[in-house]
């Protein structure tokens, strides 16, 4: 069996991508109950950053699935002496099945490692892209609505690699809007922005980004934040505080969206990015889609080791 990969959502097929959501909420959702399908695979969770979600979830996700976990720490490996990251990669090949790594660096080092043919390779978060992030918002939403067709979204706050994911991922449902409001020089990168414009073009989607919070649109369905400090970054201008602040989530956005639920990829930092009575209040689904993590990582597992459809790039 060819080992399959996930280093971006872009790497999967919309068969694929389809499959993945609605697995992930299959399994949330209790229509779907994990096996032991992955008994006798061993996987390897590698987490050079810190991790409380998306570590717990693909170790509990693994040994609900029957998997056998080895753990690393940023600390532990011989690169730390001088091995080269290729021979790490060649080594884990060789002993693991699937290797879950988050790196928060250039997703080159894990293309390096997905370069043979035996060990899966999962990217629990780069630099540019956090694709496991994507998939439970998009099963989240898959739970909530019944569907991610023609859902209208809101993000606010920085492009980050959580944006980057969520706006690959969405722009390839049918009819989605997702409108991003960023400070200026902290919006999308470019090129992940022209690579949503490209799915949204092909799939009759609408992604727009703007750097300032004047003319918000109305009857949203999801209001979305992220934390302003991403793991394993910081940030080169002393003063940013100030170009973040009127993209604070508060309870005025839900003035004209009052069926709107919010959404937040944790951890959250009350005060700044969102208030408390909004991640705490009645619309925040903030936990729920946590606890989905485990369940997309499960459907990731799942399909890395089990099978694939279609040709990536396609419908297919």
């Amino acid at each position: 069996m060819t080992a399959r990969h996930l280093i971006s959502l872009d790497d999967l097929t919309d068969a694929d991508l389809r499959h993945l959501v609605a697995r992930g909420a299959a399994f949330s959702g209790g229509t779907a109950t994990p096996g032991p399908v992955l008994d006798g695979t061993i996987a390897g969770i590698y987490f050079r950053r810190t991790s409380t979600r998306t570590r717990t979830a693909f170790s509990a996700g693994a040994l609900r699935l029957g998997a056998r976990i080895i753990t690393y720490n940023g600390g532990d490996l011989q690169t730390n002496t001088g091995e080269t990251s290729e021979d790490t990669g060649q080594v884990f090949s060789r002993m693991l099945d699937v290797l879950v790594a988050r790196t928060a660096d250039d997703p080159a080092e894990m293309r390096g490692w997905a370069a043979q043919p035996r060990m899966s390779v999962i990217n629990a978060m780069s630099a540019d892209e956090h694709p496991t992030q994507g998939l439970t918002d998009l099963s989240t939403l898959m739970c909530r609505f019944g569907r991610v067709e023609g859902l209208r979204l809101l993000y606010v706050g920085e492009g980050n690699n959580t944006a980057a994911a969520l706006a690959l991922g969405l722009t390839r449902f049918p009819g989605t809007e997702l409108e991003l409001r960023t400070p200026t020089g902290y919006g999308l990168p470019e090129d992940i922005l022209a690579r949503a414009r490209a799915h949204a073009e092909r799939s009759g989607a609408t992604v727009t980004e703007r750097h300032t919070m004047d003319d918000l649109p109305k009857d949203l369905d999801v209001i979305y934040t992220t934390r302003w400090q991403t793991t394993g970054t910081s940030k080169p201008d002393p003063d940013w505080r100030s170009l973040f602040a009127p993209f604070q989530v508060t309870r005025d956005l839900w003035t004209h969206n009052a069926d709107a639920v919010f959404m937040h990829d944790l951890p959250a930092h009350r005060g700044e990015e969102v208030t408390a009575e909004v991640l705490d209040g009645p619309a925040s689904i903030a936990f729920d889609q946590a606890e989905n993590k485990m369940h997309s990582a499960m459907a990731v597992l799942e399909w890395c080791r089990l099978g694939t459809v279609g040709t990536p790039g396609t419908s297919e």
